[in-house]
């Protein structure tokens, strides 16, 4: 009896616990995950540049010029003069192109980090160091320069005609392996204290949302929408208050509106995948599947004795149709799970699935977006 009591009263926590639960206030987003200032942004930077001290896995250069030419500017640049004609056989030398992002508001003598990625044919940048390289951007102006050993996160071994690798090695990384010689001006506040807030995804019920609940934590009409992506803000022009202003606005917390019924097809790896919002209305599908299996066997036709016949192969080919029937199969779902199991119930495989799902979209039978990538 006291057994009875105790898992009576175990199911009865249980169920108090669920319906707190259920009725408990969805947390929402701080703002600072939705949404952007604008002017607060990085910057793509690219450059070109040499590395060295490769273990003979470097660029061939009789296939490469234009790291052998590369090579010969930078030793007139140091003063030495390399005779014409010469036939530079280097292997452990390999141009690169260098890639970095200058982040929003960085001064000058701090450090960023590169990315280094080979342009021609070498097989390593294992253990490689790059020389002096400038960083410039889309006006051409150099933001940065790159120098540093590389970090290679691939390997690789051969011997005897065989070879293993494990990852990349033609690309590697240095950390904080550029020096920035020059800041990007920013934009933000050039307007007075007029600031605009831009949010990742637009969205007109999201953005009435942001727009209450800025004016709810301010008391007053700080913030309105422009359109379904843009807040305009009206804040101080001090740059000190200005900052702390924007630090209040992005630690506020938003529940943004619930995303689009979406259906994701990555038609390169075969990936389907389907948010909470995706439903089916009835439909019927059949599917069946065809394959044709070609089977060769090779025959050898000798001649009898004494004959002036030859020995010659004989190809004896074999060619196999099969088709699976194809059977309706109900499929419906008003949820998630639902779906999923009405899509699984088809016993098909991913391609398969990616032409069902166009076909129900074409139907009318899907209702959701069919994004394909």
């Amino acid at each position: 009896m006291a057994r009875e009591n105790t898992m009576r009263w175990a199911r009865c926590l249980m169920i108090g616990l669920l319906i707190l639960v259920a009725n408990a206030p969805a947390r929402g987003e701080q703002l600072r995950e939705l949404a952007d200032f604008a002017g607060v942004r990085g910057n793509a930077l690219v450059g070109y540049g040499l590395v060295v001290g490769l273990d003979g896995t470097g660029d061939q250069t009789t296939q490469t010029p234009f790291t052998t030419q590369s090579l010969v500017n930078m030793f007139s640049q140091l003063g030495i003069t390399i005779p014409p004609g010469t036939n530079m056989q280097l292997r452990n030398v390999a141009a690169v192109m260098v890639t970095a992002r200058l982040p929003p508001f960085v001064r000058p003598g701090q450090q960023i980090d590169v990315v280094v990625s080979s342009i021609g044919n070498a097989r390593s940048l294992r253990g490689g160091t790059l020389l002096m390289a400038p960083l410039k951007g889309a006006d051409g102006a150099t933001y940065a320069l790159a120098q540093g050993n590389l970090l290679v996160g691939g390997a690789g071994a051969e011997a005897g005609g065989s070879s293993v690798q494990i990852n990349q090695q033609a690309s590697g990384r240095i950390s904080a392996g550029a020096t920035v010689e020059r800041a990007v001006p920013s934009m933000l506040g050039a307007n007075g204290g007029s600031l605009e807030l831009q949010l990742r995804e637009a969205d007109f019920g999201t953005a009435q949302r942001v727009v209450r609940a800025i004016n709810d934590e301010f008391g007053y009409a700080v913030a309105s929408a422009l359109d379904s992506r843009v807040i305009q803000l009206a804040g101080p022009g001090d740059p000190n208050q200005r900052v702390a202003f924007m630090a209040r606005v992005e630690s506020l917390d938003v529940n943004p509106m619930d995303s689009p019924a979406r259906v994701v097809i990555n038609s390169r790896t075969g990936s389907v995948v389907l948010n909470r919002r995706v439903s089916l209305r009835a439909a019927a599908v059949s599917h069946g599947n065809l394959s044709i299996v070609i089977d060769t066997a090779f025959g050898v036709s000798q001649p009898a004795p004494f004959g002036e016949g030859e020995t010659v192969v004989v190809p004896d080919s074999d060619i196999d149709i099969q088709q699976q029937p194809g059977t309706l199969r109900m499929v419906e779902g008003a949820d998630l799970m639902e779906v999923v199991d009405a899509l699984n119930a088809l016993g098909t495989n991913a391609q398969d699935l990616m032409s069902i799902l166009e076909a129900l979209k074409a139907a009318g039978s899907l209702r959701a977006e069919l994004e394909i990538i």
